[in-house]
């Protein structure tokens, strides 16, 4: 373990003994103990009848991300190294990437109906843009130096993309992927707010009308941890690229 995942580890550690001792003695109803958050977090979310509401959630969040990534690199990839084409679509882009994915919710209600489609589709469209933005971004900054010894020797078709193209824009799209994952979180959240009886969003609503703040605050946490299992996930999946284009 190194010095920093040593330091975070004990930063998360003094923020949860602080968190209990402020809160043990609490009666207050909007900050209750934190014995009772965890005693929900574990007896509802964790083998109790909101983890097929977590399962939902979290495959609607990795089928969404996980389309905006594909299509993110692989258009991302094609825009940012055929000209015409990057200059055609850009502004078009840029206009489609300053509506808030949110504001889109009841179009795409009305297209897409209510239910799974809808949420998938607001989650892929959210993460779409960061994503195919830095790539773009990053072609655009291929050395030319590399561009001129691809042509040299003649490197062309999948074999420049994959062994060439990717190694060198990989880092604005691990960018713009940790950009991504905590607007996959709010979409999927917001998303399931409205139309539907599944899922975290509708477990918090459903407890914020109740006024159960216990399980407001359990749903939350609960999203916090989500963001961080998904970051350090990402994170292992970005060493252990680094490690292959090293060796390369």
């Amino acid at each position: 373990m190194n010095r920093r995942t040593l330091t975070g580890l004990l930063g998360a550690v003094l923020a949860v003994v602080v968190w209990w001792a402020l809160s043990a003695g609490s009666t207050n109803p909007y900050f209750p103990p934190l014995r009772r958050v965890l005693d929900n977090l574990t007896g509802y979310w964790l083998g109790g009848p909101g983890t097929e509401h977590l399962l939902d959630s979290v495959r609607n969040l990795g089928v969404g991300l996980g389309i905006a990534v594909v299509l993110g690199i692989g258009l991302g990839m094609l825009i940012g190294q055929v000209r015409v084409l990057d200059q055609a679509v850009s502004p078009t882009f840029e206009f489609v990437r300053a509506i808030p994915a949110t504001a889109l919710l009841p179009f795409a209600m009305v297209v897409f109906g209510l239910g799974t489609t809808m949420q998938i589709v607001i989650i892929a469209l959210g993460c779409f843009f960061p994503v195919l933005l830095n790539v773009i971004d990053g072609c655009r900054q291929l050395p030319p130096t590399l561009l001129d010894t691809t042509r040299s020797f003649k490197i062309r078709g999948w074999f420049r993309q994959v062994n060439v193209v990717a190694p060198a824009i990989y880092p604005r799209a691990a960018a713009g992927i940790r950009i991504a994952i905590p607007l996959a979180l709010i979409l999927v959240v917001t998303s399931e707010m409205t139309g539907t009886s599944t899922g975290i969003g509708f477990v918090l609503t459903t407890a914020q009308s109740s006024f159960n703040l216990v399980a407001v605050w359990s749903a939350i946490l609960l999203l916090g941890i989500l963001g961080v299992v998904l970051n350090l996930l990402f994170g292992a999946v970005e060493r252990l690229t680094d490690r292959r284009y090293h060796r390369a």
